[in-house]
Order: structure tokens, then C-alpha cells, then sequence
């Protein structure tokens, strides 16, 4: 099956389904959300919800952060996965927005990624669930399900590499849509370890499932 096929497939499948896909993130504005984010990095959602509520009760807004310290910070978010470096980003990326964009965040990727732990990632998903813009965020689940879906070669052996690939078949209004089928479709149904392809209404054009019947 050529790849343009696959990717008619894909997008027809979620354009369906899931017609309008959303971050399983909580938050009420950008802020808000790029704190999520940043949280987010090798750490479920589930327990990044748990904490932001008294995390944004404390800090509502970006003053208020950038006037914290990264120890403050920390008694908020102890059980989120690496406390100490994530308190120290946050009190920065705080700081930085409030003195180099007047306590906004900004809209273009490459101010995004000048924030203290804000890689490309997570710039991307900002661009494109605040913004709307076409930006292509690949973490583990979009790596993963691209590739076992035959989506991208086995070349693109990095998350940016897996990006290029993948924004040259979406179109570009889809995009930011796109992102989170791969996120929900990886953390729900196609597991690392045990996918559950019984489940799995992509079968019929997943190059994962085709090998391992095959075997």
C-alpha cells in the first residue's frame, strides 16, 4: 500500500471518529497550559491534573510566578516526575515571560523553545492547541504509532525527523487535529508493550499488526 494511501486511511478513520480531538490536559488559558506542559514531560496527565489545581490557585498567573522561587514551586509539585528541575523551568520561563513578552505567551515556535524547559515538543503543542497553527508535536505515542501504522520509514529514527515526515502528508488544517489521534490513539488502544489490536479499527492498513501475523 503506498504511504498517500495510508494516510487517506488514517485521516478518514479520526475525521469520523474523532472529529474533534482535544488535549486531556486541564487549563483555562495559555498560561496555564504551557505550565501543563512543561509538567507533562515523562509524566502522565492524569497526575499533571492532580496537582495543577492548587498549583494555579497559588500562581493564577504568570506575575505571580515569576515572583515565586523554584523552592515555593516544588511543595506544589513534588509528585510530578523530576520536582527539582520543573520548579527551577517554571520559575524561569515565568520570569523570562514577563520581561521579554510582557507576561504573554508567545505565539512562534522559536520564542517558545527560548523558555526554560520548553523544548520543541513542547513548543509545538502550544503553537498548535493554542494557536492553531500546523505544528506537529511527536512524543513517545506519536513516534510509536506513526511508525507501527507505516506512516513514516524506519529512517526516521527521531522525533524531529518523524515530524518532517508526517506534516508533508497531513494538510496542514488537520495538523494540530492529527497530533492528538496519534497521542490518544497510542495511550489508548496501541500500548507499547501490549497493544490491543483486537480493539484496533487501523488494522487493515497497520504495518505492525501485518508482521505479527505473520509471524
Amino acid at each position: 500500500m503506498l504511504k498517500k494511501e495510508r494516510f487517506k486511511r488514517f485521516i478518514a478513520y479520526f475525521s469520523v471518529n474523532f472529529p474533534d480531538p482535544q488535549t486531556e490536559l486541564v487549563y483555562g488559558n495559555p498560561y496555564e497550559l504551557l505550565v501543563a506542559v512543561v509538567l507533562s514531560a515523562q509524566c502522565t496527565d492524569k497526575r499533571v491534573n492532580m496537582v495543577t489545581p492548587l498549583l494555579f490557585e497559588r500562581f493564577p498567573d504568570v506575575p505571580t510566578l515569576a515572583a515565586s522561587t523554584a523552592e515555593e514551586v516544588f511543595n506544589y509539585i513534588r509528585s510530578i516526575s523530576y520536582p527539582n528541575n520543573k520548579s527551577k523551568h517554571l520559575v524561569g520561563l515565568a520570569k523570562m515571560l514577563q520581561e521579554e513578552y510582557g507576561g504573554e505567551v508567545p505565539a512562534r515556535i522559536d520564542d517558545l523553545q527560548r523558555l526554560p524547559g520548553v523544548g520543541r515538543k513542547t513548543a509545538n503543542v502550544i503553537a498548535s492547541v493554542i494557536f492553531n497553527q500546523p505544528a506537529m508535536a511527536v512524543d513517545t505515542h506519536v513516534f510509536r504509532v506513526s511508525h507501527r501504522l507505516g506512516l513514516v520509514p524506519k529512517t526516521a529514527t527521531t522525533p524531529l525527523a518523524v515530524e518532517k515526515e508526517l506534516v508533508k502528508f497531513i494538510p496542514k488544517d488537520l495538523i494540530h487535529k492529527a497530533h492528538h489521534w496519534l497521542i490518544l490513539h497510542g495511550r489508548y488502544i496501541c500500548l507499547a508493550r501490549s497493544p490491543r489490536c483486537s480493539e484496533c479499527q487501523l488494522r487493515s492498513f497497520c504495518k505492525y499488526y501485518e508482521a505479527r501475523n505473520q509471524e
